[in-house]
């Protein structure tokens, strides 16, 4: 029997009155039948499925279950990823809505299955994102975040990878024309658009971008990646908008030209999903004991000064823009150094103390915003520990084989080393890595980062023992799809 495929989407948006809508927060299914099984792909644009943001914990079970019910479909072959759009307040629709208006998408994406062919490939985009990860040269991290400032450009060594990789399935129709399009890439979604309206983000304008330029009721789908330590290249910019726009259309483009190097044949697919148990993180007394240690040695290396802002600034561009001469013209010194005064070289010393000592305040400062911002995270996450009252968590790993092409989820924030990984070793033509999908477990960065002071390592929940866990089960449904 050939590949049977069907599409449909439903807004999720709030139906709040009073939020401004920059453009609609959709749920788009794809149902593939290939007489053998069936299989959901559903692309929401949402922050998290379940534990962060307008998603409830319930909603895949619930959701999987009215599937599984109405529509005779095993709730292992759904797959739900989140695009990881980041709120400003409530995005969606009340619960049950969220639910049913999905469902109603996989009704009629079963309704409206035709005949068709797939085939897989990549694209490549490195021009919007980076890895905010920082790499100091005392072997740390620190994290690029607008809760806290950038470190000295001094004390940077290196910037981590980024996977500039666009995995793409095409769906095409007997006739060639294309029906389907799921596009995978790594990044957060925070910029947003001008007018802070709710917005699908970039992804939102990449999908209108690839949707009407194949024509024929094309649907996108976005499929977020191993993003949990990649940020827009423009994240911190102060020197322009915050819109998303240009970014997505970049995106839509080059996803664009992938997609039409891409041919299509008749394939089979194959499912499996697998839970594993995951160590959830034991050591938050001792991070945080050692966060307030660094807290206090700060505190204490601040020191008097005559200064405050009002009378830095000016004296410190006055020295900055001519360090030999700072006080005034070169003829006075020249002058006081023929009679034998040094009052002006006297006044510069003392000066230039002063500025060093004021700015050694403004960077203990620095530090102690992103220390304060570690001690919150830290006891929040330790909150949701002692709560849950279980030394492990259940994770969900889902593969699923559509032809040449294996997708593999995480229910967290993979970082990107991890995604990079997973796709190197998959025996497969093409991988795609599709983390935050079907639950939430926040952050899930690599081991060898647990020490680095990294913000994805102080936000996790998870020890450090998940990543030889989850990658070997991982792996084992490459090897077996």
């Amino acid at each position: 029997m050939s590949l049977l495929a069907g599409t449909a989407k439903r807004d999720i948006t709030t139906n709040d009155v009073g939020v401004l809508v920059n453009d609609p927060l959709y749920a788009k299914a794809l149902v593939l039948d290939d007489g053998s099984k069936i299989v959901v792909i559903i692309a929401m644009d949402v922050l998290a499925i379940g534990g962060l943001g307008d998603v409830k914990d319930d909603f895949m079970m619930k959701l999987r279950s009215k599937i599984e019910a109405e529509l005779g479909i095993p709730g292992s072959h759904v797959l739900v990823n989140a695009s990881h759009t980041h709120p400003l307040g409530r995005l969606l629709c009340d619960d049950d809505e969220q639910v049913n208006r999905t469902f109603d998408a996989v009704k009629e994406a079963m309704e409206n299955r035709t005949e068709a062919r797939a085939g897989s490939g990549y694209g490549y985009e490195d021009r919007i994102t980076f890895n905010r990860n920082m790499k100091m040269k005392d072997g740390s991290h620190w994290t690029v975040r607008y809760a806290f400032p950038s470190p000295p450009d001094e004390d940077v060594a290196d910037v981590g990878p980024i996977d500039p990789d666009i995995g793409i399935i095409r769906i095409d129709r007997l006739d060639g024309t294309v029906l389907a399009v799921v596009y995978n890439f790594a990044c957060h979604l925070l910029i947003g658009v001008p007018n802070k309206g709710v917005t699908a983000n970039f992804p939102g304008f990449s999908s209108k971008v690839i949707e009407e330029s194949l024509g024929h009721g094309a649907m996108a789908f976005f499929f977020q990646g191993a993003g949990g330590d990649i940020l827009e290249l423009h994240f911190k910019d102060i020197n322009r908008p915050r819109n998303s726009e240009q970014m997505g259309m970049m995106l839509g483009l080059s996803a664009l030209k992938a997609i039409n190097g891409i041919r299509t044949a008749e394939v089979s697919l194959s499912v499996m999903s697998e839970t594993v148990q995951l160590q959830r993180k034991s050591d938050f007394d001792d991070r945080i004991a050692a966060r307030l240690r660094d807290q206090a040695e700060l505190l204490a290396s601040l020191r008097n000064t005559c200064l405050n802002f009002k009378t830095f600034l000016p004296l410190y561009l006055k020295y900055a823009l001519n360090g030999d001469y700072p006080a005034d013209y070169k003829y006075r010194y020249l002058q006081e150094e023929r009679i034998g005064s040094n009052e002006l070289v006297t006044m510069d010393v003392h000066n230039r103390g002063n500025i060093d000592q004021y700015l050694n305040n403004i960077f203990a400062m620095e530090q102690l915003v992103k220390i304060q911002e570690d001690i919150d995270t830290l006891n929040f996450h330790k909150q949701l520990t002692e709560e849950a009252d279980e030394p492990t968590v259940a994770a969900e790993v889902q593969g699923i084989k559509i032809g040449d092409c294996a997708i593999i989820t995480a229910p967290a924030e993979l970082l990107a080393e991890i995604g990079l990984n997973l796709k190197k070793a998959s025996p497969h033509a093409h991988t795609i890595v599709a983390a935050f999908s079907n639950g939430y477990l926040h952050y899930a960065p690599p081991v060898y980062h647990y020490d680095k002071g990294g913000y994805e390592v102080t936000e996790c929940m998870l020890g450090p023992e998940w990543q030889q866990v989850y990658e070997d089960k991982a792996y084992d449904i490459l090897r077996k799809l």
